[in-house]
């Protein structure tokens, strides 16, 4: 009975020593040095225009022994986008886009996760402009890092996928030029989380 017990304390131990845990862990993110960014193309891809949201929060639950136990939660304030043009930031917070009083957050939650290959992918319900689809997103762990001094762990991830605006309905034509903005969003994710 007592090697029993001493061998349940020193595995519990180890699960956190040199931050190398072996069961999962919470992270929040590091807005500082992420970025939720997007770019849509302009006249059929003659121009790009690019933007990301500058308030959000991001919880991951990581597993790193069996990635089927992590999970995501995200939540983005959509009155934070930004495009560097402020004329058309208030247009896109406006009906005509994100209608951003009505449906103030942009969300995703994940229902599994599992590993292909060398990346992972992220199934879930992402939720903007009032409409909810179950969408994946491909991601990779870019890598992570051990601070000794704050005892803290770091993870690094990215992702790359496109969405169409028209299916969250969003679906507003310029009325002189119907094809200025695209219907393809690219949205990328480069993402710092820390315990």
């Amino acid at each position: 009975m007592l090697k029993k017990l001493f061998l349940a304390i020193l595995l519990a131990s180890l699960s956190t020593v040199s931050g190398h845990p072996v069961a999962s862990v919470k992270y929040s993110v590091d807005a500082n040095h992420s970025t939720v960014g997007f770019s849509i193309p302009i006249l059929d891809g003659i121009s790009t225009v690019r933007g990301k949201f500058t308030d959000f929060a991001i919880d991951i639950d990581y597993d790193e022994t069996d990635i089927t136990k992590s999970s995501v939660t995200a939540k983005i304030k959509a009155a934070s986008i930004d495009t560097g043009v402020e004329a058309r930031d208030k247009h896109l917070r406006t009906a005509d886009f994100f209608e951003v009083e009505k449906y103030p957050e942009i969300t995703f939650q994940s229902t599994r996760i599992v590993k292909k290959g060398k990346s992972f992918i992220a199934a879930g319900t992402f939720t903007m402009h009032g409409v909810s689809k179950a969408i994946a997103i491909p991601f990779t762990n870019t890598g992570k890092f051990y601070n000794e001094k704050t005892k803290k762990n770091l993870l690094g991830f990215s992702a790359k996928l496109q969405l169409d605006r028209r299916d969250y309905g969003m679906a507003w034509k310029h009325s002189a030029v119907p094809n200025w903005v695209g219907d393809l969003v690219t949205i990328e994710l480069v993402i710092l989380v820390r315990t």
